[in-house]
C-alpha cells in the first residue's frame, strides 16, 4: 500500500480533513482515537482487535468514504453503502459509541430470546455505515473468520426488487481487502450519480474556500480515481466473461446509455442475462426501468430472462413490438399491463396485452384503470396546489388521466 504523497503532502491533506488508508481516500476525517479509548473498546469485545482497526483508527476515528461496493445478499445483488466511519461524539447516526451500545442491547435480547445469558461481549463491532439502513461490522469472536468484515443490510418489506428481510454477507477477509473491494464504478468526471462526485466537491471547496493547493488537489484526484474499474479493457480483449463483476458493470453501462449493440457485444462473447442485476431484478427488468427499450429489446433478443410482471415496469410509451416479444417470452398479461400501456400512451400496444388476457379482461382493466387515474387525479391535484412534487409534473400528469379516461377495449 503506498502513495505519491510526500510527508508535507499529508500533512496539508490532514489539515484539510483527508486521510489516505489502504489506498483509499477519506475526506472529513475525525481526529484519531486514544490507545486507551481502543483498549475500551476491546474489552467489550469477543477477542482482540485487528491490527488494521487499530491502524485505521490511530489514523481517524470517523470520516467519510465515496466509493461503490456491492455484496449478494438473500440472492439480491445489493448495493452497499458503506459511506461512513462511526466516531465518539457523533450526531445521530455515526456515534460509535452509540452502535456499540445498541449492539449490546441486540446481543442480550437475542441471548434471552435463546434462553441464555449473555456473556457481556460483542462477536460483531459495529464501525461505519450509513445512518440506520447499512452497516459494516468486524468479526472479533475468535476463530477461522476472526477480523473477517461483515456487511448488514435492512430489508424493505413490499419495495418490489429490495431487500424483503434483512441482509448479511461476508464481504472480505480482512479490513485491508474490504478497503479493496472499495471501487468506483463509473468516473464522477462523466456520472453524476457516481459517489465520487462527493470528493471532488469536497476538493472544488478546500480549493475555492480554504486554500487548499490545486495542485495538490489534482494529485488527490488522480490517485483516487485509480479505484475506477475498467471493464472495457477486457472487453476488448475478449476475456471480459472472466469477471463476472466487471461483465455485470459493462452490462449496466449498456443499459444506462441504451446501447443495443454493446448488448449484442456481450452476448456474443458468451454473457447471459439470467442474473439479478439490481436488488432481484433481471437485466431486462432494469432495461425497462430505466427506459432503455433499444437495450432491453438487445436483451430479449439475446434470450433473456423475462419476469411475469416486467410489463408493469413501463413508464413511458412502449412499442408494439417490444410487448410482443415480451409476451412471447414470459411476461404476464393482466389487467395492470393493459393500464400501463394506456397510461403511456401505447393504445395499441395495450389492446395487444387484452387480447392475451383471456375472459374477464374488460371488468379487470375498468378497476385497475379507475384505480390508477384516481391516484394520478390526486396527484395533480396536490401538484397544481403546490403541496407535492411530482417527476411527471402537472402535464404528464394530466396527460396519464386522459389517456385512461378516453381508451376503451
Amino acid at each position: 500500500m503506498t502513495h505519491p504523497f510526500s510527508p508535507d503532502d499529508v500533512r496539508v491533506l490532514r489539515e484539510h480533513g483527508i486521510a489516505l488508508f489502504a489506498d483509499r481516500v477519506l475526506i472529513a476525517v475525525q481526529p484519531p482515537l486514544s490507545d486507551a479509548r481502543i483498549a475500551e473498546i476491546e474489552s467489550a469485545c469477543a477477542g482482540p482487535l485487528p491490527l488494521a482497526l487499530r491502524d485505521l483508527w490511530r489514523l481517524t476515528a470517523g470520516g467519510e468514504l465515496a466509493y461503490d461496493l456491492h455484496a449478494r445478499m438473500n440472492g439480491n445483488e445489493e448495493a452497499l453503502s458503506w459511506s461512513e466511519l462511526f466516531y465518539d461524539g457523533s450526531d445521530h447516526y455515526r456515534d460509535l459509541q452509540g452502535w456499540i451500545e445498541h449492539e449490546q442491547e441486540c446481543a442480550e435480547a437475542a441471548a434471552a430470546e435463546d434462553g441464555e445469558t449473555w456473556n457481556g461481549t460483542l462477536r460483531y463491532l459495529p464501525i461505519g455505515g450509513f445512518e440506520y439502513c447499512d452497516r459494516i461490522y468486524v468479526v472479533t469472536e475468535p476463530g477461522p473468520r476472526a477480523g473477517s468484515i461483515v456487511a448488514w443490510k435492512q430489508g424493505l418489506p413490499g419495495w418490489t426488487h429490495a431487500l424483503q428481510q434483512d441482509g448479511i454477507a461476508t464481504i472480505a477477509p480482512d479490513l485491508h481487502a474490504a478497503f479493496a473491494a472499495l471501487s468506483l464504478e463509473t468516473d464522477p468526471e462523466d456520472d453524476l450519480d457516481s459517489p465520487g462526485v462527493r470528493v471532488l466537491e469536497y476538493l472544488d471547496e478546500r480549493v475555492s474556500d480554504h486554500g487548499m493547493p490545486q495542485v495538490l488537489a489534482d494529485a488527490l484526484v488522480a490517485y483516487y480515481r485509480r479505484a475506477l474499474v475498467d471493464w472495457r479493457g477486457p472487453l476488448a480483449a475478449g476475456t471480459l466473461m472472466q469477471s463476472p463483476r466487471l461483465a455485470g458493470l459493462a452490462l449496466q453501462h449498456a443499459i444506462r446509455k441504451d446501447d443495443a449493440a454493446l448488448v449484442r457485444q456481450l452476448a456474443e462473447q458468451g454473457m447471459h442475462f439470467d442474473q439479478p442485476l439490481r436488488g432481484s431484478a433481471t437485466p431486462v427488468d432494469v432495461a425497462l426501468m430505466q427506459h432503455a427499450y433499444a437495450a432491453a429489446d438487445a436483451l430479449l433478443q439475446a434470450g433473456a430472462a423475462v419476469s411475469p410482471t416486467a410489463i408493469h415496469r413501463f413508464d413511458r410509451k412502449p412499442s408494439v413490438e417490444l410487448v410482443l416479444r415480451l409476451l412471447a417470452q414470459g411476461a404476464q398479461a393482466d389487467a395492470l399491463g393493459v393500464a400501463r400501456c394506456v397510461a403511456c400512451g401505447s393504445p395499441e400496444a395495450a389492446r395487444r396485452v387484452a387480447a392475451a388476457c383471456g375472459d374477464g379482461i374488460d371488468a379487470a382493466y375498468a378497476e385497475v384503470r379507475d384505480a390508477m387515474a384516481n391516484r394520478y387525479q390526486e396527484d395533480l391535484r396536490k401538484v397544481r396546489a403546490g403541496k407535492l412534487g411530482h417527476y411527471l409534473g402537472a402535464d404528464g400528469l394530466a396527460e396519464r388521466v386522459a389517456n385512461l379516461r378516453q381508451f376503451s377495449l
